[in-house]
């Protein structure tokens, strides 16, 4: 794999950021955030509530017991 270029939308994208986990190295770094999370079978913070966020829990099964039903309206 090649090195990856820097985010040149880091300061915009970290201004916009949901995430309360403190020590994330990877606010404002969406490709990096996605990547991360969809290796573990989870999603980012930012598809979530403030309070459901603040718990951590990023699952797939805790997002679509939240917008399952809407998201089904918008497809």
């Amino acid at each position: 794999m090649s090195e990856r270029k820097p985010c040149p939308n880091v300061e915009i994208n970290s201004q916009n950021c949901g995430c309360t986990y403190v020590p994330c190295d990877k606010k404002g770094k969406c490709c990096e955030c996605i990547r991360y999370h969809l290796e573990r079978n989870e999603l980012p913070g930012c598809v979530f509530p403030p309070e459901i966020e603040k718990t951590y829990d990023r699952s797939i099964e805790r997002f679509v017991s939240i917008h399952g039903s809407q998201a089904l309206r918008k497809i």
